[in-house]
């Protein structure tokens, strides 16, 4: 595989929101369950599966609200997806287990987890994948924090993440656009590629912020990026089409097609 077709996407745990007033009106659903929440997660699992490796953020990893549903496991199952991985950032018990989650069609060689700089419950997970060339490729699922001063010292955090490896994929909700100096700061040190400030996810009703970002290391070409128009959730997916250099793949296991 020399080609991977990426999609980050920041779900808000299977709600569907169409307005402003939804975060008032609909804030109990993100304390009990509803029933809407599980057909917009089957309706979402249509959209994953034609990628290759997805990054979900606000994912809920089975508690009250979800109705004890494992999403990323239930999102892996109904896309087709062998492998899928959850980070739990911040865990309220049985009331919420907020989440990021990556599903990938190939087995990774090594998964790490981050807790990144600022208050509790942000986080980053890393998945490695072997290439021909004797290197790997690391993609990264992030959600940033919403202040600024801690996304700064996210920002460092990744920079350091970012210095370890050749061919890596950043992806995530950022919770800032291109204007931020902390964020530019950070793709002009570490000269990763895929800022776009055309590419708006928020709000999904009526997009006029670049939150969401795919980023990459300058060894991978970025073929194409867009943002969908699938608005299940309060941001917008973005999905982007990354090339590995002339001669490099992906190594395909030889037990990848076993389930996680």
């Amino acid at each position: 595989m020399q080609q991977i077709d990426l999609l980050s996407y920041n779900i808000q745990a299977g709600i569907y929101s169409r307005q402003y007033s939804d975060y008032l009106t609909n804030s109990w659903k993100h304390l009990l369950p509803h029933r809407e929440r599980l057909a917009n997660l089957t309706r979402i699992a249509v959209l994953l599966r034609g990628f290759d490796l997805v990054g979900l953020q606000e994912v809920d990893a089975g508690s009250l609200r979800s109705g004890y549903v494992d999403q990323i496991q239930y999102l892996a199952h109904r896309s087709g997806f062998p492998h899928w991985y959850s980070q739990v950032n911040r865990n309220l018990g049985l009331l919420a287990q907020h989440s990021n989650g990556l599903l990938s069609r190939l087995r990774p060689q090594l998964i790490t987890e981050h807790k990144l700089p600022g208050l509790p419950g942000r986080g980053a997970v890393v998945a490695e994948f072997p290439t021909s060339d004797g290197r790997r490729l690391a993609v990264c699922v992030l959600h940033l924090a919403l202040g600024r001063r801690a996304r700064a010292l996210q920002f460092d955090y990744l920079g350091d993440l970012a210095h370890r490896y050749p061919y890596l994929v950043m992806m995530g909700d950022f919770n800032c656009g291109c204007t931020s100096k902390h964020f530019r700061a950070l793709v002009a040190g570490r000269g990763l590629r895929g800022l776009d400030c055309g590419l708006k996810t928020y709000p999904s009703w009526r997009p006029r912020r670049n939150l969401d970002h795919v980023l990459t290391s300058s060894a991978l070409r970025i073929l194409e990026a867009r943002v969908l128009d699938y608005p299940l959730s309060d941001h917008l997916p973005l999905a982007v089409r990354v090339a590995l250099p002339p001669g490099v793949s992906l190594v395909v296991p030889a037990a990848a097609s076993s389930a996680a």
